[in-house]
């Protein structure tokens, strides 16, 4: 006998994920590719690796945005037979895919500025200053816009920590112009650059880590399958429970199913329909796991199983 936690016809969640937020991600778009624009101008005219560090994070920025406004509007698909989760995994791929490219940025931001801070080139002080605070306020503005529904799904996340970033970088870049203009530090944008690059690597590595356990369908982080496994052995007339799997499908939306073995008088007296209520409400109350899909067997079902449970 086996029950779903749900029977929906689009899949859990669509219309309160990414998919609800797509205005949010264009405005923080349009506002990234003003910043770009007006830091690559920069960079030329004053020359500063910082800027043109900023300017090519920034540009990835631009990338991944663009990834997340579309794996938004995917998400609103609905479920089909061929698609039954419709398309919600598409915020985790947009997510890996930005992380991806943010890494590979990462490495490249600080080789050069390792070189510059060897042999420091002559920069504009003035400009860095000037072009340094537009991408802040820029920036600023982009953090006021996703900062409600940053924690919403790991594609608006990855959008959040790529303005963050930005921001910060904006700050290193200002406080490198000032060092430079004050007291004549040209290390001092080396410098920013390699710290640019030290803010972008800790957290993109940790956004790609978890998109990749989603897309390995690892067990949802927090969820204790042995904790899972004695809660439904605790259940009256539950004899054993096997090939216990959890993963999940995108953020807010973990997935289980597992085999339970009961006494044979269950199939018989009509209270299996009341056991799976049971079960499916120790699922969602104790660990929030609201669509599940359990197989009740008898014990002698168990020579039909395959040798190797989970």
């Amino acid at each position: 006998m086996s029950s779903h936690g749900h029977d929906h016809g689009v899949p859990l969640g669509v219309g309160a994920g990414a998919g609800a937020h797509r205005g949010r991600l264009a405005v923080v778009l349009s506002i990234t590719v003003t910043i770009l624009v007006a830091e690559v101008i920069g960079s030329v005219i004053s020359g500063s690796l910082a800027l043109l560090a900023d300017a090519g994070h920034v540009l990835t920025d631009v990338a991944g945005l663009t990834l997340a406004l579309i794996a938004a509007t995917l998400a609103r698909r609905p479920a089909s037979d061929k698609r039954t989760w419709g398309y919600r995994r598409a915020e985790v791929l947009s997510a890996a895919a930005q992380a991806a490219v943010l890494l590979a940025v990462g490495g490249f931001v600080l080789v050069q500025g390792v070189r510059r801070l060897i042999d420091p080139p002559d920069v504009s002080a003035d400009s860095m200053l000037l072009f340094g605070v537009v991408g802040l306020v820029g920036n600023a503005v982009a953090i006021w816009v996703l900062v409600g529904a940053r924690n919403h799904d790991l594609n608006l996340r990855a959008a959040f920590l790529e303005v963050l970033n930005d921001a910060l970088g904006s700050v290193a870049v200002i406080v490198a112009a000032v060092l430079i203009a004050t007291l004549g530090w040209l290390r001092a944008d080396a410098v920013a650059s390699l710290l640019i690059g030290a803010l972008i690597l800790p957290r993109t590595w940790r956004l790609l880590r978890e998109s990749v356990d989603v897309l390995l369908e690892s067990t949802p982080r927090g969820l204790d399958l042995s904790q899972v496994r004695q809660h439904l052995l605790d259940v009256p007339h539950v004899l054993e429970v096997h090939d216990l799997h959890a993963s999940q499908v995108a953020t807010g939306l973990p997935v289980l199913s597992a085999h339970v073995v009961v006494e044979d008088e269950c199939f018989h007296d009509g209270h299996l329909p009341a056991m799976l209520d049971r079960l499916q409400e120790c699922l969602a109350g104790h660990f929030d796991v609201e669509h599940s899909t359990l197989q009740f067997e008898a014990r002698r079902h168990g020579a039909h199983e395959p040798a190797a449970h989970a």
